[in-house]
This record gives C-alpha cells, structure tokens and sequence, in this order.
C-alpha cells in the first residue's frame, strides 16, 4: 500500500480503474527504463515509458512505448497527422507536465494531450508505467487506461 497517493493514483481511483503499484530503489535521479524493469522484476516488454514531443503545429503529443523500443519520429507524426515532431527539452518537461524526468505518467499531466500507446499494447494483459514519481509505477489493463486519457494505438517504434 502506497502511503502518498499521486495524481495519476487519484484519478485511477475516482475512474473505479484497479491497478498494482510497483515500486523500486533510486536515489532523486530519473532511473531508466531497461533498469525500472529489472528493480521491479518485470518482462521489458510490459514497462512503458511515457515521451512527450511538440508537433510542427506547437501542439504536444505524448507517446508511450516498450522501455526498450525507440520512438520513430516519422512514424509518430505520422500518427498525430503533423508535418514533423521532436521530443520537448527535458528542462520543459515539468513546465508541460508538471512532472520530472524519470516519473512522467500519461495519467494526470497538467492538460491532457493527445496520447499515443505503441499498437502492441493492446495485446498484453497489463501495462506497467509511470505513477507519476520516481520510484513508483502503475501496473493496469491497457484497455482501462486507453479509456480513461482515450489514448489511440499506432505503429510509433523503430
């Protein structure tokens, strides 16, 4: 049980979604994906990390993938119908977010963009992703969470 509940958390409970909380050891510093797998003891192929990216437009656009997939870029405008996308700097990401680097949750950013999960999600039971802080993630059916932010599925990963 989690003694302080985070946005993401809050907004999960009020949507009646369940969902497993993991957590692992890290000093203030954002840990990497391949690594938040291996802390938690979890297949590399269900922890998602969450990218945010500003279109051609000044639109952002949140991505979330596999932790060791890489996000195309080409492929990811393609999929937000943008000429073009780069990721945002990370000294931006809490201006855009009101998250840090390294515990970025597509659940309960200050505004909510639109929100693309690699296409393979759809076919696991469950996703792992950020909580919103480092050291805590959320484990929930993608089905659930796709729902909740309607996140769209697209072919996004190199």
């Amino acid at each position: 049980m989690v003694e302080n509940k985070t946005n993401a958390m809050r907004i999960l409970d009020k949507a009646g979604i369940s969902y497993s909380v993991h957590t692992y050891p890290h000093s203030d510093e954002a840990v990497d994906g391949m690594n938040v797998a291996r802390l938690t003891g979890q297949d590399p192929d269900k922890v998602y990390k969450t990218l945010v990216v500003q279109g051609a437009s000044k639109e952002y656009l949140v991505f979330v993938i596999p932790v060791g997939k890489e996000l195309d870029l080409k492929k990811a405008a393609k999929a937000a119908g943008e000429k073009s996308v780069s990721m945002i700097h990370v000294k931006d990401i809490n201006k855009v977010t009101g998250y840090i680097r390294g515990g970025c949750s597509p659940i309960g950013m200050k505004k909510q963009f639109r929100t693309f999960f690699y296409e393979g999600a759809e076919n696991i039971d469950t996703v792992i992703f950020s909580g919103g802080k480092i050291g805590l993630q959320i484990e929930a059916r993608p089905a659930d969470i796709f729902s909740l932010i309607k996140a769209q599925t697209a072919d996004i990963c190199a």
